[in-house]
């Protein structure tokens, strides 16, 4: 189902030219975020599926369980094209920070990821543009990848303001933030995110575009085109591949279905 009333974009056809060598360049990449799902026999469930599975080997994996599963899962997972990611990790190393989670924990459980400003936490929790700016800093500095997560709400989207939203949260980052090498960024439509609408792959190729065409102004060209953009919202195994001719969707970060069979389906949507 998609959000009636959004303008149609333009899709960009020709992979002829320089965009389309650059999308060849980026590897596919899909998250899996369990949110606060899962038990030890789902997630035993799901990396088995992952390992047995056949997996598309040009395809980058990640799956983020809670925090109470991490090193569980990564000591099930036997592809080496599977990687494990906390969903989230503080700014100090260690300390009194009753209930957070340090990067120095999420490396020594094996954990290489770190899901930071994922729309649950700037909503739910409060958490400011700067703050996940700051979480973003540390968890490079200390040596963990991050999905670095950004998209606006309905409202915002009905008011056209969905570029500056996204700028905003980008320019944040941008500012502690100057290797970008380890960063695969997430666009989440935020009404998109569980409700079983979903942005047009023409829609999200608008997006996606107008991104990078903001990352190329603040980091150069070359940067901006080496950089994965996500899709995060409601991806599915039914409509991930029609997103497979979009120049600048790099893959999914999928919620939900990444707790089903359907996940290995998006993992292969680009075969």
């Amino acid at each position: 189902m998609t959000l009636r009333g959004f303008p149609q974009s333009a899709v960009l056809t020709d992979f002829g030219n320089e965009k389309g060598d650059d999308i060849q360049a980026r590897q596919f990449f899909v998250g899996g975020n369990f949110k606060l799902n899962g038990s030890k026999q789902s997630i035993k469930e799901i990396v088995e599926r992952l390992n047995t599975a056949q997996l598309d080997p040009n395809t980058e994996v990640v799956i983020a369980p809670p925090s109470t599963y991490l090193e569980y899962a990564v000591s099930l997972v036997k592809s080496k094209q599977v990687e494990v990611s906390a969903q989230n990790a503080y700014t100090k190393g260690s300390g009194a920070y009753t209930g957070e989670i340090s990067v120095e924990q999420v490396k020594d459980v094996g954990a290489t990821w770190v899901l930071l400003g994922h729309s649950e936490r700037r909503t739910i929790f409060k958490e400011s543009d700067e703050f996940i700016a700051e979480k973003t800093k540390f968890a490079l500095d200390q040596g963990l990848k991050v999905i670095f997560c950004i998209g606006e709400t309905l409202e915002e989207r009905k008011s056209g303001i969905t570029d500056s939203v996204n700028q905003r949260q980008l320019k944040a980052a941008l500012n502690l933030v100057k290797d970008w090498t380890n960063v695969v960024i997430a666009y989440e439509p935020v009404w998109a995110i569980g409700t079983g609408l979903a942005a047009t792959p023409e829609d999200a190729q608008e997006t996606h575009k107008s991104i990078r065409d903001y990352l190329a102004k603040e980091l150069g060209q070359e940067v901006a085109d080496s950089i994965r953009i996500l899709y995060g919202g409601s991806a599915n195994g039914k409509n991930a591949p029609t997103f497979k001719d979009k120049a600048d969707v790099d893959g999914f970060l999928v919620g939900g279905a990444s707790l089903k069979p359907e996940f290995v389906d998006i993992i292969n949507s680009r075969q």
